[in-house]
C-alpha cells in the first residue's frame, strides 16, 4: 500500500514595517513562536521604496522553497505585501495578515495599490488611534481588498511603542489558517 499523501504545512513570512521590528515587537514574537519562519529583510528600512520592498518579498519566496506561506505584515510592509500579490499572479502566499498598515496617501502610493480584492483570504487589523493610518480610511481598504476586518480598539499603531511586545490575535490566526489549509489539502 503506497504512502498517504501528506500536505505541506504551511510556512510562515514575516513582513515588518520601516525600521524593521525590534526584538520585542509582536512580529518578532510571532516569529520566534514558529521555527522555520522567515523574516524579510530590506536593504534600507528607512526608505519607503514600494516596489523594491514588494520585488523583495518575492525574491525570498522564491528562495525558500514551495508554500504555502501564511504572510504576516504590518505597517508599510502591509503595503509592500498587497503590492506583491497584485503584481504576482502564481504568489505562494495563501493568505494574509495585515496588521496597522500604513496610509499609502502619505507616501503618494494609493494608485499603486490593488484597488480590488486581493487574489488570498485577508484579514486587516485596525486601530482607532493608529498615526499612521485613520480607522475610516482601513475600513475602506478592507472592503476594497476584500479582507475580513478587525477593530482592536485604541490599540496605536499595534506596535511596542503601543504596549504590543505578544499580539495572541497573530498566533490565533496563524494556527486557523494552518488547520484550514492542511484540511483543505
Amino acid at each position: 500500500m503506497a504512502p498517504a499523501f501528506e500536505p505541506a504545512a504551511p510556512r510562515l513570512l514575516i513582513i515588518p514595517g520601516l525600521g524593521d521590528s525590534p526584538p520585542e515587537h509582536w512580529q518578532s514574537w510571532l516569529q520566534a513562536r514558529h521555527p522555520g519562519a522567515l523574516r524579510v529583510l530590506q536593504r534600507d528600512w528607512a526608505e519607503a521604496d514600494l516596489e523594491r520592498w514588494a520585488t523583495r518579498i518575492g525574491s525570498v519566496l522564491a528562495r525558500s522553497g514551495p508554500g504555502p506561506w501564511l504572510a504576516v505584515a504590518h505597517s508599510f510592509g502591509v503595503l509592500a505585501l498587497v503590492r506583491h500579490l497584485a503584481l504576482q499572479t502564481a504568489s505562494p502566499v495563501a493568505a494574509a495578515l495585515l496588521v496597522a498598515p500604513a496610509d499609502p496617501d502619505k507616501f503618494g502610493l494609493g494608485e499603486h495599490l490593488p484597488q480590488a480584492a486581493l487574489p488570498v483570504p485577508s484579514t486587516l487589523v485596525l486601530s482607532s488611534t493608529d498615526p499612521w493610518l485613520a480607522l475610516s480610511k482601513g475600513q475602506r481598504w478592507a472592503q476594497r481588498w476584500g479582507s475580513a476586518c478587525i477593530h482592536l480598539g485604541t490599540a496605536g499603531h499595534v506596535n511596542v511603542a503601543s504596549g504590543h511586545r505578544t499580539l495572541p490575535l497573530a498566533e490565533h490566526w496563524v494556527q486557523a489558517r494552518s488547520q484550514r489549509l492542511v484540511l483543505a489539502a
